[in-house]
């Protein structure tokens, strides 16, 4: 007969009830400044701070249908928004920057003033890392955007990559001791030479993998979506490499929807 082992008597487990306060989003406001205060970076940062913003399906699936916005809610566009207002720069895979149609971030005058008032630029740019720099010259990456995106490129592509793009793009070494792919943390270290500390990534799966197996996430805001997909979807974090990190539950909302907020920070 199987063994069953026995509950551990220290667990307790806690029914969540709508008991705490509650956030409008269809208008700005109070409400709005609020919310966003949960999604505040650490204060006096002296190095670089690394959130991630991934979405899932129930059944684990990081598309629908083949991108990410297949799963999004209204909730999940507004924190989406909210953690780029916040961000001094974004970080996105060129395969997700593709897929995904990526242009640079679109703020509002409130936005960017509040922006101003911190001390960060008026809009966070895109830095895409990126082996080669395999884009369309009219990709929306390029075009439609305020900010030249950065691509952080390896050693051996800088010169070509530089001669493609010229001025609609920032070409960067990114490359650590292999001259042929990138090393994020020569990434962040650019970063932080730049004073670009509070970092958001949004994917895709090869790169929130990549950070986590080098021990460089310190944060993961994941949006659970009440959708199922099956089929072949990718996991939000998809690479060989393995790790085990320890993630502290910072908070957790939810909508009319179903949709729920989590965020953890490294234990």
């Amino acid at each position: 007969m199987e063994h069953v082992p026995e509950p551990d008597a220290a667990t307790q487990l806690t029914a969540l009830k709508p008991v705490g306060p509650g956030y409008r989003t269809d208008e700005a406001g109070a409400d709005e400044a609020l919310l966003a205060a949960l999604y505040d970076y650490p204060d006096a940062l002296t190095g670089t701070w690394v959130r991630a913003n991934m979405i899932t399906s129930l059944d684990g699936g990081a598309t629908d249908d083949g991108t990410s916005g297949g799963l999004a809610g209204a909730g999940d566009r507004t924190l989406f928004g909210l953690m780029r207002q916040a961000a001094d720069v974004i970080l996105v895979g060129a395969a997700t920057a593709r897929i995904e149609n990526y242009g640079g971030a679109q703020l509002s005058a409130a936005q960017r003033q509040a922006r101003q008032a911190r001390g960060q630029s008026e809009v966070p740019p895109i830095a895409v890392i990126t082996h080669a720099a395999d884009f369309a010259h009219d990709a929306r990456l390029f075009t439609h955007t305020e900010v030249p995106p950065l691509l952080l490129i390896s050693r051996e592509c800088v010169a070509d990559a530089t001669r493609r793009f010229g001025a609609a793009a920032e070409v960067v070494d990114a490359s650590g001791s292999e001259s042929d792919r990138v090393d994020p943390h020569a990434v962040l270290r650019i970063f932080g030479e730049r004073g670009l500390l509070r970092v958001l990534t949004e994917g895709g799966p090869s790169l929130l993998s990549l950070l986590i197996e080098e021990d460089l996430l310190d944060e993961l805001c994941m949006t659970i979506a009440p959708i199922v997909v099956g089929g072949s979807a990718r996991r939000i974090a998809s690479g060989i490499g393995q790790a085990h990190t320890r993630m502290r539950r910072s908070q957790l909302l939810t909508d009319d929807e179903g949709y729920l907020y989590t965020r953890y920070v490294r234990a």
